[in-house]
């Protein structure tokens, strides 16, 4: 089993640069050992986000905004756990009391 290539975000956004230079991305691709869809790939990407291209790790790029919503909703799906669980308590006790 291969282990999987990554690439430094520095080393993409070079080969980006040298692939608007050059006419031939194919050979470009190949005196750099990856493969041409990759650079088409990584020019997409870049075009689509310049500032949140590359993040890393397969980690999502997301703004504060972002975050903070993932956050918040995260801690309402937790409160809505724990008021559902705090319900079937209180209809189990009652039905004991009762």
């Amino acid at each position: 089993m291969s282990k999987r290539q990554t690439y430094s975000k520095q080393f993409k956004l070079d080969v980006i640069q040298q692939s608007y230079q050059r006419d031939n991305i194919r050979e470009l691709a190949d005196e750099l050992g990856i493969d041409p869809g990759l650079i088409y790939t990584w020019r997409s990407k870049y075009k689509k986000e310049p500032q949140q291209a590359f993040p890393g790790k397969g980690i999502p790029s997301q703004t504060p905004e972002e975050k903070e919503l993932a956050e918040l909703k995260k801690e309402l799906a937790d409160v809505r756990m724990e008021r559902d669980i705090l319900k079937k308590a209180m209809g189990i006790f009652t039905k004991k009391n009762g």
